[in-house]
């Protein structure tokens, strides 16, 4: 089979994964929809590896379009994170086997805490299943891989299931366009995204210092720029690496002799960086998918040019969550 015929194959092996479930669906879906809008708390989305990165993805679209919904780490709720559910909440657990022990070792806690339990799962007869209170049906055939290893039909199912179900809550619930646009404020936001990492980078007094300075000198130049970090280079402004004041707290925490260390003993090396030249809204994606808040901004050859910082993008002040 040549390439473009694989391709092709792989597309029609998603796209029946997909029209395989429109039989399936029924009045489960209208009982988790119902369930939906009767709740005063959020949707707590769950799954680990490939399901958890479809569940992120649903958390983005709920909430976009007035579901209000938070991701949850299974591995990280066993260590705290549970603290954040509410018995108004509705968990909804993700997991194409249904037996996904990091997963399934919640189901106890959240029945304690009060919450309602929904499964999207491939297995309806799972442990996961079981103990669910609404069984959403997502299984697929077979995986388009063709060693039937890395989850691809089944991941793309599941999130078309995830997207049915936002966009029956946006009718279920009369989400207008105006809801839309304040959720999303473009006019403000879109146009301040549109600009050039230039437009916002902070070039002087450049929070910058050399690989052999000791750590009390660090500390002095984070504390002087006010950011949080301090980059590290060598003589020629080639960058290095990059110092955090969480990296600092780290040491501290672990007894290490802080000012005993110098900059190239405590660096992150080859930090993520990003061109003067490139849009804004590359370096927020950048500080969305590596959870930073801070860039430096170098050039072709990796010399720093300035450092740019999220409220920088964002704007201080200008913009506020949950409507505080």
């Amino acid at each position: 089979m040549n390439i473009l015929e694989q391709a092709k194959n792989v597309l029609r092996m998603e796209a029946d994964g997909i029209l395989n479930l429109v039989d399936r669906i029924d009045d489960s879906f209208v009982r988790l929809v119902d369930l939906v809008c009767g709740s005063t708390g959020r949707l707590i989305v769950a799954g680990i590896g490939k399901s958890g990165i479809i569940g992120r993805k649903f958390v983005a679209t709920f909430n976009s379009t007035g579901t209000r919904a938070m991701f949850l780490h299974p591995v990280e709720a066993m260590h705290g994170d549970l603290g954040m559910v509410c018995p108004d909440d509705i968990l909804l657990a993700l997991s194409n086997s249904g037996e996904t022990d990091e997963l399934n070792i919640l189901i106890p806690s959240i029945r304690s805490i009060g919450c309602k339990i929904v499964a999207f799962t491939g297995n309806r007869h799972s442990t996961l299943a079981r103990h669910s209170d609404v069984v959403i049906d997502v299984g697929v055939e077979k995986e388009a891989c063709p060693m039937g290893l890395a989850p691809t039909t089944s991941t793309t199912a599941l999130l078309a299931m995830g997207d049915a179900l936002a966009v029956v809550l946006i009718s279920e619930k009369h989400f207008e366009s105006s809801d839309f646009k304040r959720f999303h404020p473009g006019g403000a936001l879109g146009q301040r995204l549109s600009m050039r990492v230039s437009d916002f980078m902070m070039t002087r007094s450049l929070p910058t210092v050399l690989e052999n300075e000791g750590m009390g000198d660090v500390i002095a130049v984070i504390d002087r720029a006010g950011i949080g970090v301090a980059l590290v280079t060598k003589p020629d402004l080639t960058l290095s690496g990059i110092i955090t004041d969480g990296d600092i707290r780290r040491l501290l925490a672990r007894g290490e002799a802080v000012f005993d260390l110098s900059a190239r003993d405590v660096m992150t090396p080859k930090p993520k960086t990003v061109r003067q030249t490139s849009p804004a809204y590359d370096a927020l994606n950048i500080m969305e998918s590596f959870e930073i808040t801070v860039l430096p901004v170098t050039d072709i050859n990796g010399v720093v040019l300035g450092v740019v910082h999220l409220h920088d993008i964002l704007g201080k002040g200008s913009f506020k969550f949950n409507g505080n």
